[in-house]
Parts: C-alpha cells; sequence; structure tokens
C-alpha cells in the first residue's frame, strides 16, 4: 500500500499493509495507552493544546462516527511532546449529537492527556486499532506541517480509534512524527535524558 497522493487516506485493520519498519509497527500497533507509552519512555511529557472547536469532518472520517454526510464535529487538536520535542499529532472529534452525559470530561480538557481519561474510565468501550500511510495532500499532514514548520518525510504513518462511551462516539487519529525515532527503541530515556 503506498501513500496516496490526495486528501484521504486508505485506512486498514491490518497493520502489516501499511509497510511500516519494526520499530514504528511497534508504535502503531500497541494496545496500551499511546500516553503512558511515551511517558515511560522520556524524562519529560507534555500535551499542547492547538484548538478545541466546531468543524468539519474530515473525509475519510465522518462514516466511523455514524454520520450521513460531512457535518460539523467538535474537534481537538494537540501535540504530544517528549522532552520538548514533537512526537505525535493527535486529532479528535466527536458528533455534535454526544452529549455531556456521553463525554463529560472532552469540553473541559485543556492541555490534560485525553488518553488517560479514556483508558481509565471504565465506561469506555475501545473500537480496533486502523491503521495507515498518510500522503502529504492529507489535511492532517498539512495542518501538522504548518504548526510545526517543518518537512514530514512520505510516508506518514497513522493509527486511529473508535471510542464509545453511552451512546456517544468519540474517534481519536494519531499521527507520528519523524522526532518519534528518537523513542523506537526500550533503553532509550536515559540515552535522551542525559543527552547521549
Amino acid at each position: 500500500m503506498t501513500a496516496r497522493l490526495t486528501s484521504t487516506a486508505c485506512w486498514t485493520p491490518h497493520v502489516g499493509l501499511v509497510h511500516a519498519s519494526a520499530h514504528m509497527t511497534g508504535w502503531l500497533a500497541d494496545q496500551m495507552s499511546l500516553t503512558m507509552k511515551l511517558k515511560s519512555r522520556c524524562a519529560s511529557f507534555r500535551v499542547q493544546r492547538l484548538w478545541q472547536r466546531q468543524a468539519i469532518a474530515l473525509q475519510d472520517e465522518f462514516t466511523m462516527l455514524a454520520l450521513p454526510k460531512r457535518q460539523r464535529v467538535r474537534e481537538r487538536e494537540v501535540i504530544l511532546r517528549c522532552d520538548e520535542r514533537p512526537v505525535v499529532y493527535a486529532h479528535t472529534v466527536v458528533p455534535l449529537s454526544a452529549t455531556a452525559a456521553d463525554w463529560p470530561f472532552f469540553g473541559g480538557l485543556g492541555e490534560r492527556s485525553l488518553g488517560t481519561t479514556l483508558f481509565g474510565d471504565p465506561h469506555v468501550r475501545r473500537g480496533r486499532l486502523e491503521f495507515a500511510r498518510l500522503g502529504p495532500r492529507h489535511v492532517l499532514v498539512r495542518r501538522a506541517r504548518a504548526v510545526l514548520g517543518l518537512a514530514l518525510p512520505q510516508p506518514v504513518f497513522a493509527r486511529r480509534c473508535l471510542y464509545q462511551r453511552n451512546r456517544g462516539l468519540l474517534l481519536v487519529t494519531e499521527v507520528f512524527l519523524p522526532a518519534i525515532a528518537a523513542w523506537e527503541r526500550p533503553g532509550t530515556r536515559a540515552a535522551n535524558r542525559t543527552g547521549q
């Protein structure tokens, strides 16, 4: 599967079909909280909130949210930073039909980790992971490039997962940035902390 030069992505539940390296596959397919995994690999972890607003659902996500067409959703985008280096660009959408009872914490997250909240709530049901190679024209790649002011290699690997709480749906897409390579191998935490 090659990265498409389009604004949409070809998502698959089979991580092998995106042809990532063994180390990147480890990040993509890991079932544990990404926040917890990142915290275990670096000395300082931080969520940088970019925005939380209403926006139109992306072309390749509205059907995942059981929406009949592209329409307005609540959107949150953040950068996950390890030792201040940007490692993941995360995009979350919730249908406007979701209530405060469905996602009581979503509106007030600020710069707190969404992942910690999702994995710590026994009422949240997690769907299966899906994977993609994002091309340079995909909107999330373009947004990450604009916010960070850096060129991104091709392809850019991403994963997404649908969560449900009560009757509310929430879709999280995580785009892995080049700096994730510094934390690919176990034992790199000490090296990053000492600058080796």
